[in-house]
């Protein structure tokens, strides 16, 4: 089976697009604090047939549905840490579920099962995961983080997709929390412009820090598709071996405090600028919040031109 760095050395090629968004569209409430977690306890189902809807248009990479789910936030749910442990675990499992159903489906191309890990401001609900800061500790985070991931990696995932990472003090309490999980990750930022990190820092600052833990490849999500090539090129500027990873959002603005994306946004993303990202060395393209299966049946004809 192909590895990640082998996919990310094999050319261009697709990943998949927004989970929650898709869900929504096909008519899910996702109401609440758990957002799209919620439905792993009451309907896992819905989940494995968006992960297998975008294996069926070519992606390569399907992103499990944990990044919103902590132990905290489901223990506020309810629920126990044992069970909060068992629907991280499913999380992973249902992505394998719809790689099987694809493959048995027949489709042909690589396909790899990754474990989402979001910002701890995720967990909030409140749209923390768009400013960083938090005013924790490096301790506080890092046992955070390295309680999920280590749910996670038992699970048996391909790769960990550390995703919508807003601040590089962050990025340090994940790379720590990453110490002994012997599993390849990519590590992806939430970006305000084409310069900055959601919480202000230069992206060649967080390009050096990935770079610097032999992190597989860099990543930018939910984040404007204007952005993208401006942070591509300062992080090619600095680290030009370093493989990256992009899959922007619809181009709207998250609202927190009403748990609503605001503006019009696109289904799709430009071909053209999907185009030139390939061109400029991008290893992987996505879509985020908003995007679905048609966006990256676009993307994946794209890839295999």
């Amino acid at each position: 089976m192909t590895s990640f760095r082998e996919l990310l050395r094999g050319g261009p090629a697709a990943i998949d697009g927004g989970l929650a968004s898709e869900l929504e569209a096909r008519g899910h409430d996702l109401s609440g604090s758990l957002w799209s977690a919620r439905l792993l306890r009451d309907d896992p189902s819905a989940i494995r047939d968006v992960h297998r809807a975008y294996f069926a248009v070519g992606a390569t990479v399907g992103i499990s549905a944990s990044y919103q789910a902590s132990r905290s936030g489901f223990e506020r749910a309810g629920l126990s840490s044992s069970e909060a442990d068992d629907l991280l675990a499913l999380s992973v499992r249902l992505v394998h579920e719809a790689r099987a159903v694809a493959q048995a489906d027949g489709a042909s191309q690589a396909m790899l099962v990754a474990a989402s890990v979001g910002p701890y401001g995720a967990t909030l609900h409140d749209g923390s995961e768009y400013r960083g800061r938090y005013g924790l500790s490096n301790d506080f985070l890092v046992e955070f983080h390295r309680a999920r991931l280590e749910v996670l990696a038992a699970a048996s995932p391909d790769l960990l997709a550390i995703e919508t990472v807003p601040d590089v003090d962050e990025a340090v309490a994940l790379i720590d929390a990453l110490d002994g999980i012997d599993i390849p990750a990519w590590l992806s930022f939430s970006c305000a412009d084409a310069a900055l990190t959601c919480a202000g820092q230069p992206i060649e600052e967080a390009a050096a820090v990935v770079a610097a833990a032999g992190i597989a490849a860099i990543g930018i999500n939910c984040t404007k598709p204007e952005f993208v090539t401006g942070l591509v090129e300062r992080i090619r500027a600095i680290e030009p071996e370093l493989a990256i990873v992009v899959y922007p959002n619809a181009g709207r603005v998250w609202d927190g405090a009403a748990s609503v994306w605001l503006g019009a946004g696109a289904d799709t993303l430009s071909s053209a600028a999907v185009a030139s990202w390939f061109e400029s060395g991008v290893s992987l393209v996505g879509g985020c919040c908003g995007l679905g299966p048609v966006a990256i049946a676009e993307i994946a004809a794209s890839a295999s031109r």
